[in-house]
């Protein structure tokens, strides 16, 4: 009997013990959390299924999603206005989009093909071709780096779209998948989390979660967006240190600034 009794309280103190050390990313008090004040909101096209987003020089560029409504636009910034677009194929999925120098590269979901494009003239200057599934890019003025839906980081040559080396993001519980559209800010990745309303902080170093930002009241400020309509777009203006983000069939395009969260 004894000897049952003492293998119970230990069964129970072994399960207390791992509930004790369980923590949500909710409740870490190790990463840094922001969330977002609103400077100001511009119109955004309730058609595009926002893949990629970009500012270089002052002018916004965006990739879309789905067949059938895959672009490459480059867009009025205050209007929303479209200035100049390219029309992937009915039969692709369009992706992320990033520029580096005078090339536009964007990516297609399950086809495994980059493309590219002048960027001032949008002509098709050829492709890549990749056996992974394609979600964000971005580039640290060196390096493409994509993102494949998975909790992996890819940095991939401009000139040849070969994988240099890869990273895994992760933090006190784990590896963070679903990484979806990126940005690279101040020698960070960021990074959208499909289907999470909030952006990862990623070490291009290590792949450690550098900080969360928060951005649920943003997300449920929507009106009349499907359920596809989730958060998906980061784009920083380097030059004026301008923060933009906006979402799927979102109608707006936010600049915003980041608020610490005390916890």
């Amino acid at each position: 009997m004894l000897l049952a009794r003492l293998t119970i309280a230990l069964v129970l103190l072994a399960s207390a013990l791992s509930c004790g050390s369980h923590q949500s990313r909710d409740e870490t008090p190790k990463i840094p959390e922001y969330g977002a004040r609103i400077i100001n909101r511009f119109p955004h096209d309730r058609a595009a299924f926002t893949q990629g987003l970009e500012i270089v020089d002052g002018q916004l560029y965006e990739g879309t999603g789905h067949e059938g409504t895959s672009w490459l636009r480059r867009v009025e910034l205050e209007t929303g206005n479209v200035l100049q677009q390219y029309d992937l194929a009915d039969s692709l999925f369009g992706e992320g989009i990033t520029i580096l120098g005078d090339r536009i590269y964007q990516l297609t979901w399950l086809h495994g093909i980059c493309f590219v494009f002048d960027r001032e003239t949008f002509d098709s200057l050829g492709f890549f071709r990749y056996n992974t599934q394609g979600w964000g890019l971005t580039h640290d003025d060196s390096l493409l780096i994509m993102s494949d839906g998975s909790s992996t980081v890819y940095f991939r040559d401009p000139q040849t779209f070969q994988i240099r080396r890869r990273i895994t993001a992760h933090d006190h519980i784990g590896q963070v998948a679903q990484l979806n559209e990126l940005e690279y800010i101040d020698g960070e990745i960021w990074a959208n989390v499909y289907t999470w309303n909030f952006i990862a902080r990623i070490s291009p170093t290590d792949g450690q979660i550098l900080g969360w930002i928060r951005l649920a009241d943003l997300a449920a400020a929507q009106d009349s967006v499907p359920a596809e309509g989730v958060l998906n777009g980061i784009a920083y203006d380097h030059d004026q240190g301008r923060l933009f983000v906006t979402g799927k069939y979102w109608p707006s395009l936010y600049e915003i600034e980041l608020v610490p969260v005390e916890r």
